[in-house]
């Protein structure tokens, strides 16, 4: 058994990686280890943050030991919570990192911490070369990655992107486990009743923060596409605008397309993801740009079909016809597969594909990985 503490979003703060640090948080006690998180009073200054709130509405987890800590941009802060991990003592610190600008505060808190001659550090990078640079992005991430004894990785491309920083230190690829905390899926009747939407069409499902990279309006021209029309098809965007509302509200309209979308731009709260997968018949990740995503978790764990654009490690994850289509990043190549998925009639066969792989991506493959990495670097 470890004392370890988990530097990281977490509850009341919202997002993907709170969530999955969280889960991470329930599966390493499962194991026997002693967890408490630290996580971010200030997490984004509002400039960062282009969304509606930062925070969840959700009720917190009622066994886990979420310390509300470090703020971002106050590098007293940084000093204090430093010595307080380092007096704590704990036998590893695991952090997540995603974006450059938590460089200097995840950075300084873990250097302090480490002083004690005791405490190893290891991150899981969800990403290193973020989606939307910004002017002294590597400073910054270099200025972190010296802090980290060993990384896990989500994807392959990520271990490239810290192999341009460090060619020393153990880097492990792990896929993202599965999204299993949001409840089991719900029957189609159920969830369409909840949704109010109509049995008689079939649906596809954007899901999670709309941000240019993850190509939107590939997906809206694809789905304008005559064969696609001709078939009931509709598409649910289900999530919270991050920047270009307008944008995509326009050309919903110059597509002519308002009929075959429906906009659920908000954020979702957690009790009811279940509905928005439950009413998909399959989930469409169009990305230009990707390390991994939680949301292809998301769909494994509620046993969906998937199509995802071949880039980062996406096409890791999605096994091509098998789980579902992994196609370039064009409106044809995205228009194609949907086609083929309602044409061909493939919805059953992709499910039960997705039912058999679902078993690679567990919290324990994950827990395992971390306690083999802190062997190592604790010879």
């Amino acid at each position: 058994m470890k004392n370890i503490v988990i530097l990281s979003p977490a509850h009341p703060l919202r997002g993907g990686i709170a969530s999955s640090t969280e889960r991470l948080a329930q599966e390493l006690q499962a194991f026997g280890h002693q967890v408490v998180l630290y996580s971010f009073s200030l997490q984004y200054p509002d400039f960062l943050f282009p969304g509606k709130t930062q925070f969840s509405s959700d009720t917190a987890p009622k066994d886990l030991d979420i310390r509300t800590k470090v703020n971002s941009v106050n590098p007293f802060n940084w000093m204090s919570v430093g010595l307080e991990l380092k007096k704590l003592k704990p036998d590893l610190i695991i952090t997540r990192f995603w974006l450059p600008f938590m460089g200097p505060s995840l950075g300084t808190v873990l250097r302090i911490a480490k002083s004690n001659g005791h405490t190893k550090t290891l991150c899981i990078a969800d990403n290193i070369i973020p989606h939307e640079s910004r002017p002294g992005d590597r400073i910054l991430t270099n200025y972190f990655i010296k802090s980290i004894d060993s990384f896990i990785v989500m994807s392959r491309s990520v271990k490239d992107d810290i192999r341009q920083f460090s060619t020393q230190k153990p880097v492990e690829f792990i896929p993202h486990p599965i999204y299993d905390n949001y409840g089991k899926l719900v029957s189609r009747e159920k969830a369409l009743a909840r949704l109010n939407l109509p049995e008689e069409d079939r649906y596809i499902l954007f899901f999670g923060f709309i941000r240019d990279y993850k190509g939107l309006d590939l997906l809206l021209k694809s789905i304008a596409d005559k064969r696609i029309q001709n078939r009931n098809v509709k598409l649910i965007v289900a999530g919270e605008y991050y920047g270009n509302q307008e944008f995509y509200e326009a050309l919903i309209q110059s597509e002519e397309i308002e009929d075959q979308v429906i906009l659920k731009t908000e954020f979702i709260p957690s009790e009811e993801v279940k509905y928005y997968f439950g009413a998909a018949d399959l989930v469409v990740q169009p990305y230009k740009s990707a390390t991994q995503s939680g949301i292809s978790q998301l769909a494994y764990h509620f046993e969906k079909p998937m199509v995802v654009t071949r880039v980062g490690g996406l096409p890791e994850i999605v096994e091509h016809g098998k789980v579902g289509y992994v196609v370039d990043v064009k409106i044809d190549a995205i228009s194609d597969a949907i086609v083929d998925f309602f044409e061909n009639n493939r919805k059953e066969e992709l499910e039960e594909g997705v039912r058999q792989n679902k078993t690679k991506f567990s919290w324990k493959n994950m827990v395992k990985g971390i306690e083999d990495l802190y062997l190592l670097v604790s010879r």
